[in-house]
């Protein structure tokens, strides 16, 4: 029987499921509704059965579960302290998920853990002093130190979709105006273009028609322009070798990497412009990260003799 951790990654419209083994091999996955329509309590309660579920699928002894989730959480105790848009609020769930699967369990941040996932075995190895950032429905960022995530004294550093770029810019959802993420993030690139283009495309579209279309071509060169203002900041404050960037609007490869690359050099003074790569694990990033996660858990609690090698 292949030892597997259970990994969760939970999502405002689906859970991503996945059995990886100690290798960080994806061997199963699985995607079920998150159903928030039905309230917070029901969604715990969809995550804690799935997990269920997963452990008992034949072939496979689980070892671990590894659960990540977005929003504010206190990965050290275990515990999701508020996601706005799941509605919940410290919601217990190492303890909720160790006392009905019997399993060491870890709890971690969504885009931490697919930065994770990328520092240790995707775009980011090798790296350093790595900078993931997530260009999705949002903007968020991560920071690895030799593959060791730093959260911040709070669990809430290297927030780069809300630093302020453009002051007199839109307001986000962070109740700041001009953040990178409400004007970059690719929601708001979608909405940009229908409102000025008077049609609806999704981003891959649009970014596919920027050589024929000029407003697609405007949007798209003010939303690098953003990006570039907020890794420019990142760069300052953190000095990384590499950032990988992952997430819908890192699909586009080259056409974003390379004049995000012309924009940063151009803008750089003091600043050395790092390695700027994709993000190598797609859609099982976080799931790779959860399973991550598991295994320093099942580490954490095992005695010295039966600690994960």
């Amino acid at each position: 029987m292949t030892e597997v951790v259970v990994a969760l990654d939970v999502g405002g419209t689906s859970i991503k499921c996945a059995l990886v083994d100690r290798a960080g091999k994806v061997l199963l996955t699985r995607r079920v509704p998150t159903g928030r329509d039905r309230g917070p309590d029901a969604v715990v309660e969809t995550i804690l059965s799935t997990a269920a579920e997963l452990t008992a699928v034949d072939g496979y002894t689980p070892r671990a579960v590894g659960l990540v989730v977005p929003g504010v959480i206190n990965s050290a105790d275990g515990i999701a302290v508020y996601a706005s848009n799941l509605g919940w609020r410290d919601v217990p769930f190492r303890r909720l998920a160790e006392a009905e699967l019997g399993l060491p369990t870890a709890l971690g941040h969504d885009v931490r853990a697919g930065g994770l996932a990328e520092a240790r075995l995707g775009g980011g190895r090798g790296s350093r002093q790595l900078l993931f950032v997530a260009i999705g429905t949002g903007i968020a960022g991560a920071h690895f130190i030799d593959g060791a995530a730093m959260p911040g004294a709070h669990g809430s550093a290297c927030e780069l979709g809300h630093v302020v770029v453009r002051p007199d810019g839109p307001l986000c959802g962070c109740g700041q105006r001009g953040c990178v993420e409400s004007v970059a993030s690719a929601v708001t690139f979608e909405r940009r273009y229908a409102e000025a283009a008077g049609r609806d495309l999704d981003a891959a579209a649009i970014i596919a028609a920027i050589d024929d279309d000029p407003v697609a071509a405007r949007i798209w060169t003010e939303t690098v322009d953003v990006l570039a203002d907020g890794l420019l900041v990142g760069m300052a404050m953190l000095d990384p070798d590499t950032i990988v960037l992952g997430g819908g609007l890192a699909e586009a490869g080259e056409r974003l990497l390379e004049p995000l690359r012309d924009r940063l050099t151009a803008r750089a003074t003091f600043h050395t412009v790092p390695r700027l790569v994709n993000a190598e694990l797609g859609d099982t990033a976080g799931c790779v990260g959860a399973a991550l996660l598991g295994l320093e858990r099942l580490d954490e609690v095992a005695e010295p003799g039966d600690r994960v090698r």
